[in-house]
């Protein structure tokens, strides 16, 4: 057999050769064991998403560090160098055997929420070292790793009514895009809310001043059209062409960073660093005493703190996972996912992984969304998140010149993809609208995950019972609304116990 080359001449076929034979069949097992073209994607599409969702969450690597840079109650501090490079090495691992193992396109890295909860809450109020307190992470790491061991997490998963699991979609996709809307200073917080009934406001006093908001406003309207025209890879290129401006825009401006400069960028300043390469500072790992805030609280204070976060690091992960599996099309009838048992068991190591390196708890991150909207469907996209995350830690100033602003548009038309599921929610049964609108509504209104699943968990008991439908509620339902139920009410509970 012949092929014709590019000038019209004849070409022998190089089929007789081994080593076309060797791609071909690489290329075969590579399809075959990610599911590639099964899950309607293509090597090209999960390379552009694994690129979009670590552009997407690259931040992380530097706003951890500031979260956890408190000290401690004996005033021992971290370290932002130790905490970055632990932060983005063991983000890498995970990710990569999130991709590797359970074949998802979901990405893995300290929790927002789970981070400031320990730094602000436990670190500096209870009067903990920080190994004692990376010490309750790990114990509720383990613990949560035991729920999926004996199946009762996924059990619970299965257990959510398929109205509540949309509702979990549509609150994730206005999380996104709040979080986007927010760190972009397009949103923000008024500084003397307490004495205003708005507790948010347009840019600065009402007005959109500066020239990281003109980055924003330049992202948003480049992805709008070029994911209203199907561009592939829209949002990845608006990301980059985003990123690009902002950069062009610095070198003429100077501007500042909004820590010193109101309208200044919200984090990373997109200017060029001076140092590109440095040994990652691993010694964080390991530095954990487990039972220590036991000894310092008692047995129940220290009880009380590890089921917050297991509650929190429970539910966040469970209600991303069934959003971005959703979104992915990975579902089948019921909102259920195939293999679910695999992405949980890395989830809860993931969990194990962050309290052991002291950078809190790992879970996975919605920003995986953008990798998802860019066609990312199988776990090869987490391989490439993975590996950029492990070269970042040697690269940390490069991840630095991708600025919240230049990542912030994409996360907008992410929300917008995932908010469209509303349709799918059956306004006409009181008993599964009425919690999830408190579910998709608490999301972004209260930052968190757990709190609008929560709400949502309980509205639905409480309203299935008043309708006298008690019976459809599944029984792992009664328990997880009681669990939550405990988890609102830490605050009285402690004060009815005498525990500060």
């Amino acid at each position: 057999m012949s092929l014709l080359n590019r000038t019209g001449k004849d070409q022998v076929s190089p089929s007789s050769s081994e080593q076309p034979a060797t791609k071909r069949g690489f290329a075969h097992a590579l399809d075959n064991y990610f599911e590639i073209s099964a899950r309607g994607s293509n090597v090209l599409r999960e390379f552009r998403g694994g690129l979009a969702t670590f552009f997407a969450m690259c931040y992380i690597v530097v706003l951890n560090p500031l979260i956890l840079s408190s000290p401690d109650g004996s005033g021992h501090l971290l370290g932002i160098p130790q905490v970055a490079a632990v932060t983005a090495v063991i983000a890498g691992v995970t990710t990569i055997v999130m991709g590797a193992w359970a074949k998802y396109p979901f990405a893995l890295a300290a929790g927002l929420g789970v981070n400031a909860f320990v730094s602000t809450t436990i670190a500096t109020t209870k009067n903990l070292t920080w190994p004692e307190v990376m010490g309750l992470v790990l114990i509720a790491g383990l613990v949560m790793f035991g729920l999926v061991l004996s199946g009762l997490r996924e059990a619970v998963m299965r257990a959510v009514p398929a109205g509540l699991k949309t509702a979990i979609v549509v609150g994730i996709g206005l999380f996104i895009a709040i979080i986007g809307l927010v760190n972009a200073g397009f949103v923000r917080r008024i500084p003397d809310a307490a004495h205003t009934s708005v507790p948010l406001q347009l840019g600065q006093d009402g007005k959109l001043l500066g020239w990281p908001t003109l980055v924003f406003v330049f992202g948003l309207v480049l992805t709008i059209i070029l994911v209203v025209r199907k561009v592939k890879g829209g949002i990845l290129i608006g990301i980059v062409a985003s990123t690009l401006f902002a950069m062009g825009l610095q070198l003429f401006t100077h501007t500042a960073s909004s820590q010193t400069d109101p309208s200044g960028w919200s984090l990373m300043v997109p200017a060029v660093p001076g140092k590109f390469f440095s040994l990652p500072d691993l010694s964080l790992i390991g530095k954990v005493d487990m039972f220590g805030a036991f000894a310092h609280l008692g047995i129940m204070s220290a009880l009380l703190l590890t089921f917050t976060i297991l509650l929190s690091v429970f539910f966040d992960a469970m209600g991303t996972m069934t959003g971005l599996a959703s979104e992915a099309g990975l579902v089948d009838e019921d909102n259920n996912m195939k293999n679910a048992n695999k992405v949980l068991l890395v989830d809860a190591a993931a969990s194990v992984a962050g309290g052991f390196g002291s950078v809190s708890a790992n879970e996975i991150f919605v920003e995986s969304a953008a990798g998802i909207a860019e066609g990312a469907r199988t776990g090869l996209a987490s391989i490439v998140t993975g590996g950029l995350f492990l070269l970042a830690a040697f690269f940390a100033p490069l991840v630095a010149i991708v600025p919240f602003e230049a990542v912030a548009p994409a996360l907008v038309i992410v929300g917008f993809m995932m908010a469209s599921q509303i349709r799918r929610v059956d306004w006409s049964d009181y008993g599964i609208a009425i919690p999830a609108f408190l579910t998709f509504i608490l999301m972004p209104f209260t930052y968190s995950i757990a709190n609008g699943l929560g709400a949502g968990f309980i509205a639905y008991v409480i309203i299935r019972v008043t309708q006298g439908r008690a019976k459809e509620i599944h029984v792992l339902m009664w328990g997880v609304a009681a669990a939550f139920v405990i988890y609102f009410g830490i605050g009285p509970i402690q004060q009815i116990l005498g525990i500060s």
